[in-house]
């Protein structure tokens, strides 16, 4: 069990990437509790896991201060203490112009993918510190990597995690608290739609994948294993590494 006695929490688990996330993590022994503002999504999937009392839900909108903070109690009072901590949870817009997308649109994406961060580190950190130490995982993107056009401002706020992602690393390393990222290409999630900017058909799709060298999209198993390795004792000496499971994207 790579991640036995481990306590995590995981937001956006309730579909896509982070329900695959806490499932992966609970079948590596970890007590899980798994955050989504889709009280009943988030509920069936805690349900799914719940064997043995090894996951629970919080409802939490993670651009919220008072909901993170509660989801961190929650997970104190639930198991006892937090050693990782996995920023999943986000969202886009469409694949479109730049100047098309709405200003109440930009500031959700940048409320949800990077006021996340600063909010789950003001919780969780003072968690972390108690135990000696802990792993951040923020979910970033290949589009922070290697942008596509059309998603401008949410490459922006992918970008935003990565170089978060390294400057956390290292102010928090004296607390061995380790912070790093994931970078999936394009997944089988519901948003996978947006980000095509047409209908999710397999001859768009065929579009998209063209793109990898290893010709298919993530899937949360794949963004899954990637996030356990990093969480485990096995990366110990890994920090500030934003790992890209992209099939080649970005090469």
């Amino acid at each position: 069990m790579r991640l036995a006695d481990k306590i995590a929490i995981v937001t956006g688990a309730g579909s896509g990437f982070g329900r695959g996330i806490a499932a992966r993590f609970a079948e590596e022994g970890a007590r899980v509790m798994l955050a989504d503002i889709d009280a009943k999504a988030g509920q069936v999937a805690a349900d799914e896991l719940a064997k043995g009392g090894a996951a629970a839900f919080c409802r939490a909108d993670v651009s919220c201060d008072g909901d993170m903070k509660a989801l961190v109690e929650a997970a104190l009072d639930r198991f006892g203490g937090l050693d990782v901590f996995v920023n999943n949870a986000g969202i886009t817009h469409r694949r479109q112009p730049m100047l098309d997308v709405d200003e109440a649109t930009f500031d959700r994406i940048f409320a949800v993918n990077v006021k996340s961060i600063y909010l789950s580190a003001r919780h969780a950190v003072p968690a972390m510190r108690a135990r000696g130490g802990g792993a951040m995982i923020n979910i970033a993107s290949t589009a922070g990597v290697r942008p596509r056009p059309g998603l401008t401002w949410y490459n922006g706020s992918k970008g935003a995690v990565i170089t978060l992602t390294k400057s956390m690393a290292v102010e928090l390393a004296p607390d061995r608290i380790r912070v790093c990222a994931v970078n999936p290409v394009l997944g089988e999630s519901g948003m996978t739609a947006l980000f095509m900017g047409e209908a999710d058909t397999p001859e768009n799709r065929k579009k998209f994948e063209a793109t990898i060298p290893l010709g298919r999209f993530s899937t949360p198993r794949d963004v899954a294993n990637a996030a356990l390795y990093l969480a485990s004792d096995e990366a110990s000496l890994l920090t500030g590494v934003c790992l890209e499971v992209d099939g080649g994207r970005c090469i």
